[in-house]
């Protein structure tokens, strides 16, 4: 799963202590020096972690720098730049051009790195480095003072390592990443497609990822246009995307995460759109927020925006009152929530929810599959913490999709071995009573993934048992049907209803 280094408030001071703003351009050569100089000082997420050490990289993650400062005071070359980088310091000229050598102070300046701060120099821009279990990069993007900004380009976020770790790593041929933003999502998909291809609305955010890519020697085609309009005419094999998904006011606060459009409206264009884009067989991924809407239930919501032949997979994993949502969003762009702006601005938007009959505020993964076959459409809530990543779950899900509508015939599903996967397990729950413990249920389980979970009967927790590959599950019932006196076709109009359901979470996999 990805990991990123811990974000930090960071500054970007001028001569004058104000904040300066500022666009990075990296040259191939500035690209080489400054990727040469963070190799050597080992700027990198576990060199990063072994210098903080466990106690001053937790305070990070509470916002607390002190013990950071404090931690990298003999960190040598790597402590000046996870204080001029990570922590909003301000180093001196002969520390930064040692630890930035053979890139200069001066052209890290002209790249849109660095400004002057009094004798000395600080971070114009937030560059940290970012891990998964396959290799480092080094991120860039605005800096959290800047946050206010209408496009501002936030970096390493929680939707970011959300849709990464949601996101099937098959090989592809083309990959679309929709809103690139400072392009984390670019920066995976090099690994797994042959071709990808970036877009934004936001100029800023294209020089961003263009400055992120040429320091990471990743080739991706960029380009700037709204949602799909710059691919248009185009398919891919994959589409990943984290648009702006937060509902609210058809209004524009903040490029990265507004629409423009009102309530769920874009989410729904965008569903709406997507499979036109895709190749057959091809598979978009994103996140987004959908309405609970009081007299409506969501899954029927959503499920009017997906247009006919596409598998969908939509996996609610948070839902949010108004209040919740509004004041989240507030406290992600940095505003004062007792200010009289911010306070307007949440009363603007709670007026809003009120009129439109708003309950609740739904977020999670979408995923959509263009097929010619008999659509699945499946929705489901993943409310609890997931501690494993859910891609592969996701291609897992469609493999299964695939296997279960190879053997949508009642014949073929009798006719095909399964076996319990290997990470479920049995659960039995008992109350107390006068005589002892009285078994009063069973269920079973994964342990793995989203812990899918299914209460079985005494019948049931038999076939299972004997799902081991060896025979097929029609012979099993056939057994089961002797074992407990009952007609057969009455076993298996009972059980395969529920066999489907165990293949579809992966609690039964073919043999």
């Amino acid at each position: 799963m990805c990991e990123p280094t811990v974000r930090v408030r960071a500054f970007a001071l001028g001569a004058r202590g104000e904040t300066v703003r500022v666009l990075p351009h990296l040259s191939p050569a500035s690209a080489e020096s400054l990727r040469t100089a963070l190799r050597r000082a080992r700027f990198t997420t576990d060199g990063v972690r072994e210098l903080l050490g466990p106690s001053a990289h937790a305070a990070l993650g509470r916002g607390e720098v002190e013990p950071a400062f404090r931690a990298t005071r003999e960190g040598g070359e790597l402590g000046v730049l996870v204080r001029l980088l990570l922590l909003g310091g301000v180093e001196s000229d002969a520390a930064v051009t040692a630890a930035l050598a053979p890139l200069t102070p001066s052209e890290a300046r002209d790249a849109g790195l660095l400004v002057p701060a009094g004798d000395g120099w600080g971070a114009a821009l937030d560059l940290r480095p970012y891990a998964d279990d396959d290799g480092e990069w080094w991120v860039l993007s605005d800096l959290d003072a800047r946050r206010q900004d209408r496009d501002h380009v936030t970096g390493v976020g929680a939707a970011s390592l959300t849709l990464a770790a949601a996101t099937v790593r098959r090989p592809v041929g083309s990959l679309l990443d929709l809103g690139t933003g400072c392009g984390v999502q670019a920066l995976h998909a090099g690994r797994h497609a042959g071709a990808v291809t970036a877009t934004d609305v936001a100029p800023r955010a294209l020089a961003m990822a263009r400055a992120t890519f040429a320091l990471n020697q990743v080739d991706v085609e960029l380009l700037e246009g709204p949602w799909l309009e710059p691919v248009a005419g185009r398919r891919f094999d994959q589409i990943v995307s984290n648009p702006p998904f937060v509902p609210g006011p058809a209004r524009v606060d903040y490029v990265y995460r507004d629409s423009g459009q009102d309530g769920d409206a874009a989410l729904a264009a965008l569903l709406r759109a997507l499979p036109g884009h895709l190749e057959p067989g091809g598979v978009a991924q994103l996140l987004g927020s959908w309405l609970h809407v009081r007299g409506e239930d969501w899954p029927d919501r959503v499920r009017s925006w997906l247009p006919p032949g596409v598998d969908a997979w939509i996996v609610q994993r948070e839902v949010s009152d108004p209040a919740l949502h509004v004041g989240t969003w507030q406290r992600d762009a940095g505003l004062d929530l007792t200010s009289p702006e911010a306070r307007a601005q949440a009363g603007a938007w709670l007026d809003w929810m009120e009129r439109e009959r708003v309950e609740a505020v739904g977020f999670g993964f979408l995923t959509v599959r263009r097929t010619d076959a008999e659509p699945a459409v499946v929705f489901e809530d993943v409310l609890g913490e997931v501690s494993d990543p859910l891609g592969p779950e996701t291609a897992g899900w469609l493999d299964r999709v695939d296997w279960l509508r190879a053997h949508a015939a009642d014949e073929a599903l009798l006719a095909a071995p399964l076996t319990v996967a290997p990470s479920v397990v049995l659960e039995t729950y008992a109350e107390p009573g006068a005589d002892g413990w009285t078994e009063v249920g069973a269920a079973v389980a994964r342990t793995d993934g989203p812990r899918w979970r299914h209460e079985v009967d005494g019948p049931a927790a038999a076939l299972l048992a004997g799902c081991q590959g060896a025979l097929a599950l029609g012979e099993l019932v056939e057994l089961l049907a002797v074992a407990h006196d009952r007609p057969s076709g009455e076993l298996v109009a009972a059980t395969l209803p529920a066999v489907r359901e165990f293949v579809r979470h992966g609690v039964l996999v073919p043999a």
